[in-house]
Order: structure tokens, then sequence, then C-alpha cells
């Protein structure tokens, strides 16, 4: 048995792929001796797994680090020492930058090394200065970390099956951060994913920067594509549901698109986004699509599957942009009926291209955009969560609720479900009926059934 090394924390910051790295940092730690802890106070080390896509995600982590120097002060007066660590896309777009703001951090660690944690944390015990590890190593940091281990898990869990982006849009820092778009091997995904169901796992989120462009090599070497991916994950009997996330429309295959009408088990749920409504634009920012190519390519997807939901991300103000071109992208927002958005008003990332563009568009005109649009996306979601009321569903019951004798699960369009009823539901897909809706959620009765209300997965 492995010596306890101390106590870890990880606070994630960002999207989905950083609280799948923020799993496997916490497993590859695991190995190297350590055990996790609910707070920052009570832990040896410490590691914030950073988001970098907009100024104010890197600068929370700026003020987090603020808030773990008095941490660590009050534990040294106590002679606990503190290792602190900055993972993750801030990690590797500031760099040694990190180390100047905040003398602090122990060790800055790029996404594609934190397979090296548990030797990288045993250096800071004897170099001063902080270190930094932020190459874009050659060997493939999945065959590094450990496997995963078939322990109690949540019932939903994500999978990283592709990283990086080949498409350099120009305010996009991805490629920079995340390095070329590269697919994990078939066979590897499919163990991985063997070993999450047999820990209790009944739903799993395919992830990746540009997921749609996977490619990842069959057991003959032979490149596969996302669909036929998700063919394979299909076979397997105990997973009952299967989503992927983030998609590019120039990504968006036929085989794919077929098999949203083809697979019960993938979910009619997809996140497309289009960023903007103005083809100049689009064109500015390197999307490689026009409006028209996205408004078709959302008609295909309809056409294969009618009762697919769409959700979206959305940028307002970005350099040059009209009042006549924002004003397509409204008419684009009406015309599809996205069932849940993400907008953000443009920021400037350092080294993007855009960030360099003349024209960038005054704050308090971004500001004035984003609240237009918002309150359009806002209508439109609570408009498709009242369409779902008197609708029967299977609901994947994740957790207990915030009252006792509630459970929250997930409806088949990823919206959140609150239901009454037995803890032991957990973890088994129930048929619900839908009696009402908010603005962020659905409330439910489960349907009593000869079975116990457990059904079969959409």
């Amino acid at each position: 048995m492995t010596k306890s090394k101390g106590k870890h924390f990880i606070k994630t910051f960002g999207c989905q792929m950083n609280v799948y790295d923020s799993e496997r940092m916490g497993e590859a730690l695991a190995e190297a001796g350590y055990v996790s802890t609910d707070t920052p106070e009570t832990a040896d080390l410490v590691i914030l797994n950073t988001c970098h896509i907009r100024e104010k995600a890197a600068e929370k982590v700026y003020s987090e680090l603020g808030r773990l120097k008095q941490i660590k002060i009050a534990r040294e007066e106590l002679g606990q020492g503190t290792t602190i660590a900055v993972a993750g896309c801030v990690a590797q777009a500031e760099g040694r930058e990190i180390l100047s703001r905040a003398p602090v951090v122990d060790l800055v660690v790029g996404p594609q090394s934190y397979h090296r944690l548990g030797d990288l944390i045993t250096r800071t015990g004897s170099e001063r200065g902080g270190i930094i590890d932020i190459d874009f190593p050659e060997d493939d940091k999945f065959k590094h970390l450990p496997v995963r281990t078939a322990g109690a898990r949540a019932p939903s869990a994500f999978l990283t099956v592709q990283e990086g982006c080949d498409k350099f849009c120009t305010f996009c820092v991805v490629p920079y951060t995340r390095g070329v778009e590269y697919s994990r091997p078939v066979d590897e995904i499919v163990e991985e994913a063997l070993r999450l169901v047999k820990a209790g796992v009944s739903e799993i989120t395919l992830l990746g920067q540009n997921v749609n462009a996977y490619h990842g090599d069959d057991a003959s070497g032979a490149p596969r594509s996302l669909a036929e991916l998700l063919r394979a994950l299909a076979e397997i009997p105990e997973l009952q549901r299967l989503r992927y996330t983030t998609s590019h429309p120039r990504d968006m295959s036929d085989d794919l698109i077929a098999l949203h009408g083809d697979e019960e088990k993938l979910m009619p749920y997809l996140h497309l986004p289009f960023q903007a409504g103005s083809d100049r634009i689009l064109a500015a920012m390197n999307r490689k699509h026009t409006r028209a190519e996205y408004q078709q390519l959302v008609q295909r997807i309809r056409g294969a599957r009618p009762d697919i939901a769409l959700s979206t991300d959305i940028i307002v103000g970005f350099p040059g942009e009209t009042d006549e071109e924002f004003a397509r992208t409204m008419e684009v927002v009406k015309e599809v009926e996205f069932a849940q958005a993400y907008s953000f008003k443009y920021s400037p990332r350092p080294g993007t291209p855009a960030s360099a563009m003349d024209d960038q568009v005054p704050e308090e005109v971004k500001s004035s955009r984003l609240q237009q649009l918002q309150a359009v996306l806002k209508t439109q979601q609570e408009a498709f969560n009242q369409s779902c009321v008197g609708r029967k569903f299977s609901v994947l019951m994740e957790r207990p609720g915030r009252r006792a004798g509630q459970l929250v699960g997930r409806s088949p369009y990823l919206q959140a479900v609150h239901a009454d009823g037995d803890q032991s539901l957990i973890g088994r897909m129930i048929e619900v009926e839908i009696i009402s809706a908010g603005p962020n959620s659905l409330e439910a009765d489960i349907v009593e059934t000869a079975n116990s209300a457990v059904i079969a997965a959409e």
C-alpha cells in the first residue's frame, strides 16, 4: 500500500474537458500517494485547473491565488506546508507570467503534461522559484495516466476522445493552449468506457475541442469517424445513453447526422456553435462556413432527428461588427430557435489574430447587443422547457435534491429534472411525466410502472 503523501484539493474552472482532466489528475495523484479533501484549508497540495477562453476566466484564477496565498501563510504558521499548482489552459498560455504575478505558485503545468504531476510535485520540494512544464510532449499522456479504477462513480461521466484544434478561429486560444487535433485510439476509448460502466456509469458524454473531428485508429490502424466510435460504444449493453460535445459545423459528417436518426442511445441534443450571423464576420473569425451553410446543416440534422434540441455559442461585438451584422445574428437565432445557448461579449485574448484587429467594438455597444440577444435566447429556452410539460421522459437520476425526498436527474435534452422519489432510484433510468417548467429546470412526477418505475433508455 502506498504511503500517503498528504491531501490534495483540485478546483476546476471552465469546460467539461477540464472536469475530465481534473478527475484524471486526481487519479494520478491517488497513484502517487495523495488522498482528496474537500477544502483548500486542509490540503497539502492545491491545484487550480484553469480556463483561458475569456479574460474574466483568467482573472478569476489570479483572484483565487490571492486567497490561496492567505491560506498558505496560515498553514505555514501552524507548521504545515502547502504546494500550489496552476494547471490547464491559463498555465499553458501564460507560463512564467503566472510565477511573476503570483510568486505563491510552486508549479505551472499545461494540459498536455499533467500525467507527470507526481514527479513535478516531488521536484517542487527541492527546486526554488517555481517549476514550469508547458511543453507539448511527443508521448501520449493518456498512455501514462493510471488505468481508471472501478470504484463507485456518478451515473453520468465525461470521456475525452479528442483534443486540440486545427481550425484556428481568430478569436480563440485553444490551438495555442491545447495544440493540434489529436484523436485517441478506438480500443483505448472503448476500454475506458467499459471500466466506467463497470463502476456504475449509465451515460457517457464524449468530449473534444472539436469532438466531431474525431479520427482515431481502430485495432487494424484504420481511422474511424466519430459516428463509428459512437456505434462501437452503443454496443456496450449496460451503457444506456451517449452524448458528445463540442462540435464544429464543418465536421458534421453525413454518417454522424444519420446516426442521430438511427441510434436510440444517442440523445436528441446537439451543441453546435455558429458564433455570428454575418458572412463577413464569420470570414473574419475564420469559421470556414457561411450563415446559409449553417442553416442548411440545421435542416439536415432536424431531417434526420425531428425532435432534436439544439444549443449553440454566440459572440457579439467581434471587431468591426456593425448594427446590421448583429441583426443578422439575431435573425439566425430567431429562425433556428435554440433550446439553450451560451452567449458572450467578444473578449480579446492575447496572441490571437482578432486581438490585433482594428475597429474594436466599444464595450457599451457589446453590452447592449448582448442584452438584446440574451432576452431572445431566454424566451426561446423557456418556450422549449414549457413545450416539455405533459410529456413523458426517461430520466437518469443522478443525485439527491436540495430538500429531503427530492431527486435530480437529466432529461434526454440535458435539462435538470426534479422529482420526489426514494434515493434507491439514483443511478437508474426512471420514467417521469413533466408537470411544470421553470427557466432552467423541469418538475416531474415519477410514473409508477410494473417494474418499479424503471424502464429502458430512450
